[in-house]
């Protein structure tokens, strides 16, 4: 007796809890740029759906799809496009490419704190600020003072993203300080009136965007919603949530919320900017 008492003692004690039988879980993980995105869309979504239970954690892109490859997340958040031998390694894991999904836009933006009196800046002019062969501030038109570099770490979709795209593969310089986020960049520079950093622009609190010109004959653009979904801002790219193979069930119910007019509308909410 005392034995089926405490059985149904337990029971009870889930149940108020909030563990509910035939609950299903979601696992997500990856791009710290995402990882505000992906709890805003995992909390209306278990708002509506208190069936489900969807645990989202950051620590980069690169985390991300090694938790998919090591089949530890339903979900990686990446903000930026997985490699070619990153999918090989999913294949001979689990005998698939993986499914890769566009689920936002994100104009990369470049951080300064708003004493600094630079507003804009050419790739090129970027690209040499980052590599370390523009130094001072003094050479793009601001104070006669050295620059501070706050980057992400090489774990980073947005790292590798950025050098890629804007360093053109070329190495940071070594002075260049590595931030285990986003929000570390922008305070950061938010603290610091010689710094620059990058990041989503979805971040961008505290500090002030500097506007981005493809050369020195374009206009200058900041990452707003019209830039971007334009094309005119030249750092912009996709946010991506990949999973192992086609998605069913659950967790292809949740990706089609997120992809509906109803989950696009949060990443406008959030500062960046729907896939249509």
């Amino acid at each position: 007796m005392k034995t089926t008492i405490s059985i149904l003692a337990v029971l009870t004690g889930l149940i108020s809890f909030g563990f509910a039988p035939n609950s299903e879980s979601i696992t997500v993980k990856g791009s710290d740029t995402m990882v505000i995105l992906a709890q805003r869309w995992a909390e209306n979504y278990m708002s509506k759906h208190p069936e489900v239970t969807i645990q989202v954690t950051g620590g980069g892109s690169g985390t991300g799809i090694s938790a998919l490859i090591n089949g530890t997340t339903d979900i990686c958040d990446a903000s930026r496009p997985m490699k070619q031998s990153e999918r090989e390694k999913l294949k001979q894991r689990f005998n698939t490419l993986g499914v890769e999904i566009k689920s936002a836009r994100d104009g990369l933006a470049v951080y300064v704190q708003e004493s600094n009196p630079v507003k804009e800046l050419t790739l090129q002019q970027l690209k040499e600020i980052y590599t370390g062969k523009i130094t001072n501030w003094k050479q793009v038109g601001g104070n006669d003072v050295k620059i501070i570099l706050y980057s992400r770490e090489n774990n980073s979709g947005t790292y590798v993203y950025f050098k890629d795209n804007v360093l053109g593969g070329e190495d940071y310089a070594a002075s260049a300080q590595n931030m285990p986020g986003t929000a570390a960049v922008v305070n950061a520079v938010s603290k610091d009136k010689n710094g620059i950093g990058y990041g989503g622009a979805a971040y961008g609190k505290g500090i002030r965007f500097v506007k981005i010109k493809r050369d020195a004959d374009s206009p200058a653009y900041e990452p707003t919603k019209e830039s971007i979904m334009s094309g005119n801002y030249p750092i912009s790219r996709f946010l991506y949530m990949y999973t192992r193979s086609k998605p069913t069930g659950a967790l292809k119910e949740y990706i089609d919320w997120i992809l509906s007019s109803e989950g696009q509308a949060i990443v406008s909410t959030v500062g960046y900017f729907p896939v249509k």
